[in-house]
């Protein structure tokens, strides 16, 4: 028999009635043509892949090509008080693309112009659909770069939308210190615009930050205005094993409290290095690892470079080895984004949960050593990897679906993962955002009168709940 996790934690509502959903697919077949598709196979795509909560598709997927094109759709749901699900590249981890409750789902993937870049000022406009390596690309010739990276070739609304970070968020922030204005259709079809190119205001409330992070459950994003950095005049990484995992916290510590400007400072434990070693053909030393990249002048990344290495020599961290090649580089950090892919190679037929937490930097060595050992002691595989540079993990435990057991261990895990984060004075997620999985832990870290000031604007904006009901808030 299969079995399945305790299911999400949202509130009781009905699913469109048949008659309802007939309604809208016919206003929107009217508008949008062949761009609205209810096939079976389509839909299944725009709902939930890398998540074990079971796929639940939407009634229909519509394609948009326009922020009037998204406003059109939106009005039609709204009408009808039908749920509406923004969709970007699908590769969030928390379910935030499932539709629970049924309705449409708005793909945003043609929406991919860079409408603008103002290389004088570091900033660019960009259309929600517009992916960091295309914009990355897009922006190579003029010296500029978006710095963030969360691994996945994300859509730059999606990122947005689940406030993302990545492996350069220590030096450069996360999607809500680099959206410095933005465009969103509201529920009730209204387009508002928040925010402006200028790089700091006082204006009035924050409503571009109100929406980086709401994951569609407060508007549609629809278009960006980011900031850029300049490419590095020197770019230099490495890696550095460490005899265990605590030692090499206690580096990543050491490195931040000594003012290091590291660019990316990313964990590796050996079961993670394994991994990597096995679906990325490499031959990294298989004990806990950090892998380092600093950004600056020749002199300054060198100076840098030598530091750290002190550092890790006083945790017996060592040999420090570069990747003083581009392409080395490029196939480092390739191998780190892919641990996900590689994880899912340790243990074929099983499924991979991918979570994360957040600490303070100062108890991260803490955390992550009493995570390791409650992994051991729950007999799971559950690789950890992590932005620790930022106090920031993951760990992905492998799960065979058809073992009630196995299940009830892996869900005991992650319950006490973070309620170790949370006890720490840290959070539930770090950059994965809350979804459906995470729901559930919205009360413990937030308390009553936080999460019902979250529900009062989500009341005020959004009355019927159409956008993405059933996610960050349960109203």
């Amino acid at each position: 028999m299969n079995a399945h996790p305790p299911a999400p934690a949202s509130p009781a509502r009905a699913r469109p009635s048949p008659e309802t959903v007939a309604a809208v697919v016919r206003d929107l077949a009217a508008t949008f043509g062949n761009r609205l598709v209810t096939a079976q196979a389509v839909r299944e795509q725009h709902a939930s892949t890398l998540t074990w909560v079971p796929n639940q598709p939407p009634d229909a997927v519509v394609f948009a090509r326009s922020t009037e094109d998204v406003q059109a759709a939106v009005r039609i749901c709204a009408a009808h008080r039908m749920p509406v699900v923004a969709f970007g590249t699908g590769t969030s981890l928390e379910g935030h693309v499932n539709a629970p409750y049924g309705g449409v789902s708005i793909d945003l993937a043609e929406m991919n112009r860079v409408l603008a870049v103002h290389a004088e000022d570091l900033d660019c406009v960009v259309q929600p659909g517009v992916t960091r390596k295309a914009l990355n690309e897009h922006l190579r010739d003029q010296g500029l770069f978006f710095p963030i990276d969360p691994g996945a070739d994300a859509s730059l609304g999606g990122m947005a939308a689940t406030r993302a970070s990545g492996t350069n968020a220590v030096r450069y922030g996360t999607m809500k210190d680099n959206v410095l204005a933005l465009t969103a259709v509201l529920p009730n079809g209204e387009v508002v615009r928040t925010g402006s190119r200028a790089r700091k205001s006082s204006a009035g409330y924050d409503l571009t930050r109100l929406l980086v992070g709401s994951e569609g459950t407060l508007g549609i994003i629809t278009e960006l205005t980011l900031r850029l950095s300049g490419i590095p005049e020197a770019i230099s990484a490495g890696v550095c094993p460490f005899p265990t995992i605590k030692a090499a916290c206690d580096a990543v510590i050491m490195t931040i409290q000594s003012g290091i400007p590291v660019a990316r400072i990313e964990l590796l434990d050996e079961v993670q290095v394994a991994a990597c070693n096995a679906y990325s053909k490499l031959s990294l030393p298989e004990t806990p690892m950090l892998l380092v990249e600093f950004h600056g002048s020749e002199a300054g990344v060198a100076e840098q470079a030598e530091r750290f290495g002190e550092i890790a020599a006083e945790f017996g961290g060592g040999p420090y080895e570069w990747a003083t090649k581009a392409e080395d580089r490029t196939r480092l950090w390739q191998a780190r984004h892919d641990v996900y892919w590689a994880a899912v190679a340790l243990r074929p037929g099983a499924r991979v949960i991918a979570t994360d937490v957040c600490v303070p930097i100062s108890r991260l060595a803490e955390c992550v050593d009493e995570t390791k050992r409650d992994i051991v002691e729950s007999g799971i595989t559950a690789p950890i990897a992590g932005h620790v540079g930022d106090g920031n993990f993951h760990t992905s435990p492998l799960v065979m679906m058809d073992d009630p057991d196995e299940i009830a261990r892996v869900t005991g895990f992650i319950e006490r993962l973070v309620a170790r984060a949370l006890a720490m004075e840290g959070t539930c997620t770090g950059e994965h955002g809350i979804g459906q999985k995470k729901l559930r832990f919205m009360a413990i870290e937030h308390g009553p009168a936080a999460l019902e000031m979250m529900r009062a604007l989500k009341r005020t904006l959004d009355p019927d709940d159409i956008m993405n009901p059933g996610k960050v808030v349960p109203v």
